[in-house]
């Protein structure tokens, strides 16, 4: 694909001063080395697991199109390091033929290292225009370009190479462990009934499914849509697979997961917890009977006194009850699970109304209690003080006793009798002052005055 100029006979542009020995020696040695260099990155791309991936696979999107200049590419790059080769190896052979080359042999080994000795024929595997301009049929380079020019395409071929390799080496087998786990997920999901149309778990792991699916045809078929390049970085292969919508499928399972975990603990431990609603349902109900019992002792003993309704029993919790025991006796443990979620904090707050409204019904038997205690405790008072047969403490203890222990009691005549009883209780147990004149300064002189 390339052949070397003719030398020495060669005429283009100048190369500059003619070399000396030493220099050209120094020229074919550096030159040789760069040979090597290249011919083993070029072995190493053309042996590397990347790109025997791309040439078997069946590629699609911007995968194809890169692939399909990257090709190019390399098969321009060998055309370019034969072109190299052919130069360097006539170059060797001019140097070889004396042991001082004279000046005819100094002057062509200089017009073949420095000057653009090299013309390479480009038919039909050229570069894409902006990776190396407009398409030519020939190009004439000198070595030291031509190698800058391999490095070039070399550079981005490996790039791609890499940043496709590196996808397929990260996301297929992520994918397929993340499906893996999808896979026990299902079955686990089947188990407790969870199963896409019935329950939203099982819709979730059917959008799951059908994602990793065409998430891994996607990476494998067009492996660079899922790469990002490094910023700033001009290395090949710089940056990193984007893991996005693998993330987004990984955190979907997971939540999924925890879902059903939650049912699979439904199902341990449902008797439990169906006996422990229907111990507070219960309880309810008991507490419910005794305000309504409650209400009407209160309706029939006080008078005058407003007494809040009582609500009927928790039906609709109980016919909620008895579907979760259905559920639970046909497994249907996905519709068991919210359903006593919910159920165990409606009866708690029914046991908790039926709580208050005893207290709110039994609130006036509570003042007339409170009433009858205070009263005999003052009565106690004043047998203490030896004052039990004080006319008036007992009429006005009668009076309050008999509106306590009478039925209807109004509870606010009762109270003010008991506060009645409870004002001479205070009077009669202050000390008495002498009716008679207080002894102090002054009082003989009055007494001599009258």
């Amino acid at each position: 694909m390339g052949v070397a100029g003719s030398f020495p006979g060669y005429t283009g542009r100048s190369s500059g001063p003619v070399m000396d020995r030493e220099e050209a020696d120094r020229a074919l040695a550096r030159l040789g080395a760069e040979h090597e260099a290249i011919e083993t990155s070029l072995l190493a791309l053309q042996d590397h697991a990347g790109r025997r991936l791309l040439e078997g696979a069946e590629l699609t999107g911007v995968t194809r199109e890169r692939w399909a200049a990257t090709e190019q590419s390399i098969t321009l790059l060998w055309g370019y390091f034969d072109a190299y080769a052919d130069a360097l190896s006539e170059a060797r052979e001019i140097r070889a033929r004396r042991r001082h080359p004279n000046r005819d042999d100094l002057t062509a080994l200089t017009e073949l290292l420095r000057g653009e000795s090299v013309t390479v024929a480009n038919p039909g595997a050229v570069p894409p225009p902006s990776a190396a301009g407009p398409a030519r049929l020939s190009e004439r380079f000198s070595l030291q370009e031509l190698v800058a020019r391999m490095n070039e395409l070399y550079a981005r071929s490996l790039d791609m190479v890499v940043a496709a390799d590196s996808v397929w080496s990260a996301l297929p087998a992520r994918i397929d462990l993340l499906a893996a786990e999808l896979h026990r997920t299902r079955s686990l999901a089947h188990s407790v009934g969870v199963r896409p149309g019935e329950h939203p778990a099982g819709d979730d792991l059917a959008e799951i499914t059908e994602e990793l699916t065409t998430l891994r045809v996607q990476v494998i078929s067009d492996p660079l849509a899922f790469w990002l390049p490094g910023p700033g970085s001009a290395a090949p292969g710089g940056g990193r697979p984007d893991t996005s919508r693998y993330d987004r499928a990984a955190r979907a399972l997971e939540d999924v997961r925890r879902e059903i975990e939650a049912v699979l603990a439904v199902r341990q431990d449902a008797e439990a917890r169906l006996v422990r609603l229907r111990d507070v349902l219960s309880r309810a109900d008991r507490t419910l009977t005794e305000a309504r019992a409650a209400r009407g002792e209160v309706l029939a003993k006080i008078a005058a006194s407003e007494v809040p309704a009582v609500s009927g029993p928790p039906t609709a919790l109980q016919e909620r009850l008895a579907a979760a025991s259905d559920h639970r006796r046909r497994a249907q443990w996905h519709r068991l699970s919210p359903l006593l979620e919910a159920l165990e904090q409606e009866a708690e707050d029914e046991l908790l109304r039926a709580r208050e409204s005893l207290t709110s019904v039994t609130a006036p038997l509570a003042v007339r209690a409170e009433l009858r205690g205070r009263l005999d405790a003052y009565k106690a008072k004043v047998a203490r003080h030896g004052l039990a047969e004080d006319p008036l403490l007992i009429e006005r203890y009668d009076a309050a006793r008999r509106m306590l222990w009478s039925a209807p009691c109004d509870l606010r005549v009762a109270e003010q009798a008991v506060l009645r009883y409870q004002h001479a209780v205070a009077e009669s147990l202050q000390p008495h002052r002498p009716d008679g004149p207080q002894d102090g300064p002054g009082a003989g002189e009055q007494g001599e005055s009258r």
